[in-house]
């Protein structure tokens, strides 16, 4: 994610990041120049005289208005996908810490606290890899023993948070916590479940593809009819017209696109790499 100062304003305007939509899309500016060109060459030079398309500038304004309102609900909905992801792994901040000032609190045996300060991080570090579809055994910090098992599990955040509650039963029956101490441990734990669930509906549902099908045909056919259009208006300028429009309008689809499976290492997903690690950082502080 690219952290930046929102009061800059006027420094951003001439910043092109490797991640702006002119790098994506650059080859199809191209073509759509070219292409502009060419129908705004013969429309001029053998097809002034003819008034079919003269009137036609009113019609583009009609359906340019019709277009920007799908956009604008595309644009709405891809960050409401962004923010619920955000939210979600604010939960798991949040609860990963209060998880370990209760285990620092309740369980007195350094052991167990250490386990805990190991398996609590090793969850938000699987969730963030297990999100991406590739689950970093290295990263965790497990036994040889653990190593082998997780390597076995299909869901890599299920199995560590099924240990966690192993361990827990574990000290429970043993009588060194409550039977309220325990439920109280519980209503944190759980919430893990809760969240990684919520995150792979985020990432496992995208906006419905005709949905998601018809917007790009209608942008693609708006734009390269353009030119038809806007030449008895704006006459040899009308390429340069046609590529501005073209860039407005699939770039906020290229964006949408981008931010709605935040949970990747594009530039403007979540930093979940960093959340990651300033839960490993809390936890440790708060058990060891």
């Amino acid at each position: 994610m690219i952290n930046y100062n929102p009061k800059l304003w006027f420094k951003h305007i001439f910043h092109f990041p490797k991640s702006d939509t002119v790098y994506v899309l650059w080859k199809e500016l191209i073509i759509l120049g070219v292409f502009s060109a060419g129908i705004t060459y013969v429309e001029i030079e053998y097809m002034e005289d003819t008034r079919v398309f003269k009137d036609m500038i009113a019609v583009y304004s009609l359906v340019g208005f019709v277009l920007s309102l799908l956009l604008v609900f595309r644009t709405n909905t891809a960050y409401d996908r962004w923010w619920e992801g955000r939210k979600k792994w604010g939960e798991l901040v949040n609860n990963s810490r209060n998880l370990a000032i209760k285990i620092s609190s309740m369980i007195e045996k350094k052991e167990d606290r250490v386990y805990f300060s190991r398996m609590i991080p090793n969850y938000a570090l699987s969730m963030k890899e297990h999100l991406r579809e590739n689950v970093n055994i290295e990263e965790l910090e497990l036994t040889d023993i653990e190593k082998t098992e997780i390597e076995r599990a299909e869901h890599k955040p299920n199995f560590v948070a099924h240990s966690m509650y192993k361990k827990l039963h574990e000290i429970k029956k043993e009588k060194r916590i409550s039977e309220e101490e325990f439920l109280s441990i519980d209503n944190n734990l759980k919430t893990f479940s809760d969240i990684i669930g919520a995150c792979e509906r985020i990432r496992n549902t995208p906006i419905p593809y005709s949905y998601s099908l018809f917007l790009k045909k209608f942008i693609f056919l708006y734009v390269m009819t353009l030119p038809l259009g806007f030449v008895s208006s704006f006459g040899y300028y009308t390429p340069a017209i046609s590529i501005f429009i073209f860039y407005i309008l699939v770039s906020m689809e290229v964006l949408a696109e981008e931010i709605e499976d935040p949970f990747g290492k594009d530039a403007n997903d979540l930093p979940t790499g960093e959340l990651s690690k300033k839960i490993k950082a809390n936890v440790q502080e708060v058990l060891r």
